[in-house]
């Protein structure tokens, strides 16, 4: 376990969003990245998550809808890494992972892939 405050925390997401790969960005639209301490049920074993409606699943969807949300969890990270090396891998997967379920690619297809 390591400790870096939300501050902190927030810059390198940042900077792991910035060393994504720019066509993994393509079609991503209204969607916000956020940091948050926990999820809502207070536990550590939820790194990520996407809120939002899945590409694949949307219909209707236009302009005046709020913005879907990928939230990475801060103290969850922080709790399963043991250096800054290890925090940036797994942010690295976080935000692979949850892009993707904007993307309708699901759990299942995921661990094929190996980001999940």
């Amino acid at each position: 376990m390591i400790e870096m405050d939300a501050a902190t925390f927030e810059s390198l997401v940042v900077e792991e969003l910035d060393r994504l790969p720019d066509d993994m960005f393509d079609g991503l639209d209204n969607v916000i990245f956020v940091t948050e301490d926990r999820p809502e049920d207070g536990g550590l074993d939820l790194l990520g998550l996407y809120d939002g409606v899945a590409l694949t699943e949307r219909e209707g969807y236009g302009v005046g809808e709020l913005p879907d949300r990928i939230v990475v969890y801060r103290e969850p990270h922080l709790h399963i890494c043991a250096n800054e090396a290890e925090l940036r891998d797994e942010v690295h997967t976080t935000l692979v992972h949850e892009i993707a379920h904007f993307f309708g690619i699901d759990d299942e297809r995921l661990h094929e892939l190996g980001w999940a």
